[in-house]
């Protein structure tokens, strides 16, 4: 199933998520590496790259072929030279040792086959100061987004990041549809 049909196109998604506000509210800046886990065609990636600038770098990395070809057709429209994708499985991918300033699962934490095996590579992949973040889909009835019964509550999320190692930080509302969880290693 691709993203359309969870979220509608990207201006009908930017009516109840937006990506630079999520961004500067983790505490995204200038000069900073976040490492875009599951990107999708660059919803996250694409704001997070005009953030960090030129002085920063964003990795993403998605499954789909297509979809990165689409993410990186959109950054060369868009003169970002600060990303590096990678077409590959989250289980099998580590990007850089301790590289990331942020580490980001926007929406797709519950849609690896090994979460937890994701969640070490994270760990490997971030910064003793680092940061994680989680934005997922809360765990209850809608009329669009992945099936509920697949979707992670808000405390089962924190338990898999706390056992991959890191101290969860904080559990907050983001907005109607999603939560988010901060975590250090």
């Amino acid at each position: 199933m691709n993203s359309k049909t969870f979220y509608g196109d990207e201006m009908e998604r930017r009516k109840w998520q937006n990506p630079d506000s999520i961004l500067a509210d983790i505490g995204l800046r200038p000069g900073l590496t976040f490492v875009d886990v599951g990107c999708g065609d660059g919803f996250f990636t694409l704001p997070a790259a005009r953030i960090v600038g030129k002085e920063g770098k964003v990795y993403a990395l998605d499954s789909d072929a297509e979809i990165i070809s689409s993410l990186k057709e959109k950054a060369l429209k868009s003169n970002l030279t600060n990303i590096e994708t990678r077409v590959g499985s989250a289980e099998d991918t580590v990007f850089c040792e301790s590289c990331a300033d942020v580490l980001f699962f926007g929406i797709v934490l519950h849609d690896f086959d090994n979460p937890a095996k994701v969640l070490k590579n994270a760990a490997r992949m971030i910064k003793p100061s680092g940061r994680l973040v989680d934005l997922d889909w809360k765990k209850q009835p809608m009329d669009f987004g992945p099936p509920e019964n697949i979707r992670f509550s808000e405390e089962e999320a924190a338990k898999l990041i706390f056992k991959a190692g890191f101290k969860v930080e904080q559990r907050r509302e983001a907005g109607p549809f999603h939560y988010l969880i901060t975590a250090k290693p």
